[in-house]
């Protein structure tokens, strides 16, 4: 069985234990329902929406706000940086959904 660990009881997201297909997916931790549905993939380390998550609502992980939704997330779907602005880190918007790379700066 495919698994995510929510972290905090007050999460709206879980992370990945392993690229997640779509399909049925076992919550571990501190989790507020024991199964989700995955509706796409979602790599290993991401996050999944434990809800619908609507635009301008906090993504909460870890029990704190750790951004703030930039579309509409629907329940279990993929999320990141594609639907999220950071609170934390003001470059995550320019940097690449999958590797993390800048794509801001321009190297030569």
């Amino acid at each position: 069985m495919q698994t995510a660990f929510q972290i905090n009881q007050a999460d709206n997201v879980a992370t990945a234990l392993q690229a997640l297909l779509p399909g049925p997916v076992q919550l571990l931790g501190e989790y507020t329902q024991t199964q989700i549905t995955c509706r796409e993939e979602v790599l290993e380390g991401h996050k999944i929406a434990l809800l619908t998550i609507d635009i301008g609502q906090p993504v909460i992980k870890y029990g704190v706000v750790i951004g703030v939704a930039t579309k509409a997330i629907a329940k279990g779907t993929w999320v990141h940086l594609h639907c999220i602005t950071s609170l934390y880190d003001e470059r995550s918007s320019h940097l690449d959904i999958v590797t993390g790379a800048p794509k801001d700066i321009k190297y030569e």
